[in-house]
C-alpha cells in the first residue's frame, strides 16, 4: 500500500480549508481503492519515521513574516539529516495561505526541498486572503495529483 503524507501547520479558518481540501482530494474513492493511504501530521508532532514512511507528501504553512511557518521549519529541522538520503527522488507537493505575500515561504520551502531531492509533482497552490472556490479546487486537486504520482512511484 502507498502511502501520502500530509505535514500541515494550519492554525487559521482559511489554513484549516484548505488542509480540507488537500485531504479530500487525496482520499478520493479512485486512489483508496488503488490503494493509497493518506496520513496526516501536524508540523509539528510530524516525524522522521513518518516521512520515510511515505512515499510523497504534501506541504501546507501559513506564509507568516514573509516565511514559512516555525512549526514547518521546525519538522524540517527535526527530518531533513534523518531522511535525507532514504527520500530522494519521492514526491512533493505544497499549499501556502498567506495575508499579502507568499513568496518568501516558497523560496524558503524549494531551498529545503531541492537539498532533500524530493521532486515537485504539482505546482504550488498559493492563496492570498480568503480561499475562494477556485483556491479551494487547487488544493483538491493537488491532493489528488500528489496521491496518484506517490502511488505510481511505490509500484
Amino acid at each position: 500500500m502507498a502511502r501520502l503524507l500530509i505535514v500541515h501547520h494550519t492554525p487559521s479558518p482559511a489554513l484549516h480549508s484548505l488542509f480540507e481540501a488537500v485531504r479530500t482530494g487525496a482520499t478520493d474513492a479512485q486512489l483508496a481503492v488503488a490503494g493509497l493511504e493518506v496520513v496526516s501530521r501536524p508540523a509539528l508532532g510530524a516525524t522522521a519515521t513518518d516521512v520515510l514512511e511515505a512515499d510523497g507528501y504534501v506541504l501546507g504553512t501559513p506564509a507568516n513574516l514573509g516565511s514559512m511557518s516555525g512549526a514547518l521549519k521546525h519538522f524540517f529541522d527535526t527530518v531533513y539529516y534523518p531522511c535525507l538520503d532514504s527520500t530522494a527522488g519521492r514526491p512533493f507537493g505544497l499549499y501556502v495561505h498567506g495575508n499579502n505575500d507568499t513568496g518568501g515561504a516558497l523560496v524558503d520551502i524549494g531551498k529545503i526541498v531541492t537539498g532533500l531531492r524530493w521532486r515537485q509533482a504539482a505546482a504550488p497552490v498559493t492563496v492570498i486572503g480568503e480561499p475562494d472556490r477556485a483556491a479551494l479546487d487547487a488544493c483538491r486537486e493537488l491532493g489528488a495529483t500528489v496521491g496518484a504520482v506517490a502511488l505510481d512511484q511505490h509500484s
